[in-house]
């Protein structure tokens, strides 16, 4: 029963240290906090799949972060020992994160090469390329205005409707009337 009621007592301690930190910026009480929660949070972080220097630098931004945020600590809510490794937990998180953020940006800064197209690709394209001109034909002049000035000159809606003098909602509907009837005058090729 005496190694339970030390052990309590050794979790209030480091509750006080914390207090102590909060309300007298106790560097002594820091100290000591710090020699005792270092190594663990390091070996709890290299556990958790952490590379070494990385849960060495965590750490210490866990015990600052300790420092800094002491008066925020609720010994009610929590002991020190929960909440330390609680913020030890969400430095990983937010270090993890950050590494795949880097990863992610490192892989759209420079792309893979693109592939040479294939030989007959030219050939398909200039034969798609005819049939989308074939399919245009088809179309009454009003809607292959609106699908030329949309997509072949890159015109917004409004634009459009400015420069035929046309509501834009008759934009809209002839340009998706000319589409439908894309659809099915291309067929396999949409």
């Amino acid at each position: 029963m005496a190694t339970i009621e030390g052990a309590k007592e050794g979790v209030r301690d480091h509750d006080r240290l914390i207090e102590a930190i909060a309300e007298r910026g106790d560097r002594e009480a820091f100290k000591t906090l710090f020699a005792h929660y270092a190594p663990r949070v390091k070996a709890f972080l290299m556990r958790s799949g952490t590379a070494a220097d990385l849960a060495e630098e965590l750490a210490q931004e866990t015990l600052v972060t300790v420092w800094r945020k002491a008066a925020l600590f609720d010994a009610s809510k929590a002991g020190a020992s929960a909440w330390i490794f609680a913020i030890a937990r969400n430095l990983r998180i937010d270090a993890a994160r950050r590494q795949r953020r880097e990863a992610l940006h490192a892989m759209a800064e420079d792309p893979e090469p693109e592939l040479a197209p294939p030989p007959d690709h030219d050939v398909e394209a200039g034969e798609r390329q005819q049939r989308v001109r074939a399919a245009l034909d088809h179309l009454p002049g009003e809607q292959r205005r609106i699908v030329e000035l949309s997509f072949f000159e890159g015109r917004a809606h409004g634009d459009i409707a400015g420069l035929l003098d046309i509501p834009l909602g008759t934009v809209k509907s002839r340009l998706r009337l000319a589409m439908n009837r894309m659809r099915v005058l291309l067929g396999d090729l949409t």
